[in-house]
């Protein structure tokens, strides 16, 4: 019976090439019509979208308020609802903004920056100056907060090009097509796995990298942190990298401002870097950490941060529906 159960799982996961295709028709079509609506209502399609999946994948919500009472016990359960309800008007933003300023491969370079100009700005353009005055390239350190993926696009298309670590996604028909996009504005994706290679050399070329620092990790290259005064893992990569080369490390957020119905792009003052791994890790998740309690709703909270536990502590996620 132990080994049915077992097979069954390994069914779930194995994924059919019915399945990419029917995923990607499905991402195609909603980027496509999202694109050709007036803006009002292409936001509002795009809002609908995103809370119909907060009512039928319940486990992003489960998952998002277990986050908030480990992380913010404090705040009651309405506080709480509110925030998570927040999380999903923040996913809906960025999948409009990015139907309508980048959907479109085939855009020339002024029609693209048209389209950033109506929604999307920077601050603290003078830190990356001095960053790259310096010679050594810059290691962005951002999250999964706010236009995510409209910050390095932007950055591209109106400052210049850099590269982006990500990982490939599970679909290979929509990996290639969200690569085509992030690619867009001149930058470059390089895989999440076997890239210090090619970290090393763009930092050598005095390049930008941006990496997405929040996530839970799972290989041996991590250590504890104190992250909203919870342990978490977190890749020791990025600060090895830092120490050995000299690149300046800037945290960058592309954050919704509402009084200004625009996606601001904040650069924060550089992170000082030891070269002792845990305390400069430390340090950099310290800095996500005030921005995203200054814009708590903006933060994607429905991801199981701390899954990876210290030796020995049970799964803070186990009794979570489908988790």
């Amino acid at each position: 019976m132990h080994l049915q159960f077992h097979l069954y799982l390994i069914a779930l996961k194995t994924r059919s090439s019915a399945r990419n295709v029917a995923e990607y028709l499905v991402a195609r079509s909603i980027i496509f019509v999202l694109a050709r609506l007036p803006s009002a209502i292409s936001y509002r399609l795009a809002r609908w979208i995103a809370h119909l999946l907060r009512l039928f994948v319940p486990r992003l919500s489960q998952v998002a308020l277990r986050n908030l009472k480990l992380t913010k016990p404090e705040l009651g359960e309405l506080d709480r609802s509110r925030i998570v309800r927040g999380v999903f008007d923040s996913v809906a933003r960025l999948l409009w903004v990015m139907a309508n300023t980048v959907s479109s491969t085939q855009d020339n370079e002024a029609k693209r920056k048209h389209k950033l100009d109506k929604v999307f700005t920077m601050e603290g353009l003078e830190i990356v100056d001095e960053a790259f005055s310096k010679g050594h390239g810059i290691l962005f350190a951002t999250g999964h907060l706010g236009a995510w993926e409209l910050s390095a696009l932007g950055f591209g298309a109106k400052v210049r090009p850099m590269d982006i670590i990500a990982r490939p996604l599970d679909n290979p028909l929509l990996d290639r097509w969200i690569t085509a996009l992030r690619e867009s504005s001149g930058n470059r994706v390089l895989a999440k796995s076997g890239t210090v290679r090619e970290v090393l050399r763009a930092l050598g070329e005095n390049r930008a990298v941006g990496f997405l620092v929040d996530h839970n990790v799972i290989s041996s290259d991590l250590c504890f942190i104190r992250f909203l005064g919870v342990e978490a893992a977190a890749s020791t990569v990025f600060a090895k990298l830092a120490a050995r080369t000299g690149a300046v490390v800037i945290p960058g957020f592309c954050l919704w401002e509402e009084t200004r119905k625009q996606f601001v792009l904040r650069f924060y003052p550089p992170v000082p870097i030891s070269g002792n791994t845990i305390e400069d890790t430390q340090r950099i998740h310290s800095c996500l950490e005030e921005v995203l309690l200054a814009y708590p709703e903006q933060w994607l909270w429905v991801h199981r941060r701390f899954k990876t536990r210290p030796g020995g502590e049970a799964d803070l996620y186990s009794n979570l529906q489908g988790a």
